[in-house]
């Protein structure tokens, strides 16, 4: 869960976060060792009196600054692609939910199970229990088991929505007309906020999409007591 003064990722809650997260790291660390040197570069430059008439003129110098930043891309883009194939991968889910946006609200249907779907609105600040969260909190909450492979079908019916969990590493545009997926797992129980991450009208901002991940004998109960209910 983000919190205010936060300058870092949220706390990673499955494994393709987790990379994210060293990446970033990765790459910032790249980021900063350049500025740093060119920071450098520019004081000497502005300060030294010292000249030499071959520095601006030297094939050597001309090969190192062509070679070196070709060899810093390379360190950024081989993660990069690693991490893009391990996200864009589904094999074998146990469990498939279609997403489904609305202004301004989701949809959620359990396709491998029969007549499970629901609606899942924002509560209203003036409805909010002790410790919940305003603009966060959602009626119903998507179920899922912990440490199990789950596809999420996304898809909307008037504009564009972004059906967006941030701890979980997951973003995923959704298109009138298209169906676009992705696959994710969660590393521990709890309970996952995020919001419609496009803009998709006035309220844009009230369309919270709440993960809860549980063991899987519990989640069993919570799936014969929803088809139950209906």
């Amino acid at each position: 869960m983000a919190h205010p003064s936060q300058l870092g990722f949220q706390d990673a809650a499955s494994p393709v976060m987790e990379e994210l997260v060293h990446f970033h790291d990765h790459a910032l660390m790249i980021v900063f060792l350049i500025s740093t040197l060119v920071l450098y570069i520019i004081v000497t430059t502005v300060s030294t009196k010292l000249t030499n008439k071959f520095l601006l003129d030297s094939q050597e110098i001309e090969i190192v600054w062509t070679i070196l930043p070709a060899l810093v891309l390379i360190l950024i883009a081989l993660p990069s692609l690693r991490i893009l194939y391990l996200m864009d991968e589904v094999n074998d889910p146990h469990l498939t939910i279609k997403a489904l946006g609305h202004q301004w609200y989701w949809s959620y249907e359990y396709t491998d199970y029969h007549d499970l779907s629901f609606d899942a609105y924002m509560i209203p600040t003036q409805d909010l229990a002790p410790g919940q969260f305003r603009l966060l909190e959602a009626d119903h909450r998507v179920v899922i088991p912990t440490e199990s492979p789950i596809r999420i079908l996304v898809s909307a019916e008037d504009v564009l929505h972004s059906w967006t969990i941030p701890s979980i590493g997951v973003k995923v545009d959704a298109v009138p007309g298209r169906l676009n997926q992705t696959a994710f797992i969660t590393s521990h129980p709890g309970v996952f906020y995020g919001q419609c991450s496009e803009i998709c009208g006035a309220n844009h901002s009230f369309m919270p999409a709440v993960i809860e991940s549980i063991s899987l004998p519990l989640f069993e109960e919570w799936c014969l007591t929803m088809l139950q209910e209906q």
